[in-house]
This record gives structure tokens, C-alpha cells and sequence, in this order.
């Protein structure tokens, strides 16, 4: 199944230009799809695929600094 997520990602730290480059590189080194925004990040791809990129890289990033996600997950609105 394709689906599609819509992420916003606010790293609560001075710095958050990093954390924010860290989760997009994540993104691109894997077998989907995005789309980076001014406010979110649009993300499309099988449903293994991007819930486990989206479980790993999330977890990375909260292991290092203060985060904040917001997620919207679909299977009816392809990119």
C-alpha cells in the first residue's frame, strides 16, 4: 500500500537548522519520495518503507535533541 505523510518537524534547540538536515538526509537515503516545504515535509512511498524511516529517524532525533513532530499519514492523497 502507498501512503503519504505530511511531517513537521520543530527541534527545540538553538541550532535546529541541523536537526532539521539530519532528518531530510534520513529521507533521502532511502526507496521514497519527498517533498520539502516551508512548514512540513511530504513524504510518499510504500507503507513498510516510510513507517520505518519515519520510526528510525524519529527516534534518532529524540535521542539527541528536544523535538516536537507533527505527523498526518494518509492513503488517499499521493504526491
Amino acid at each position: 500500500m502507498i501512503i503519504t505523510a505530511e511531517i513537521s518537524y520543530y527541534p527545540l534547540t538553538e541550532n535546529y537548522t541541523t536537526p532539521i538536515n539530519t532528518f531530510i538526509s534520513k529521507l533521502s537515503q532511502n526507496n521514497i519520495s519527498f517533498e520539502i516545504g516551508v512548514m512540513s515535509t511530504i513524504v510518499n512511498g510504500e507503507y513498510e518503507i516510510v513507517m520505518n524511516v519515519l520510526t528510525e529517524s524519529i527516534k534518532e532525533l529524540m535521542n539527541l535533541y528536544p523535538s516536537v513532530f507533527n505527523l498526518k499519514i494518509s492513503n488517499t492523497c499521493p504526491i
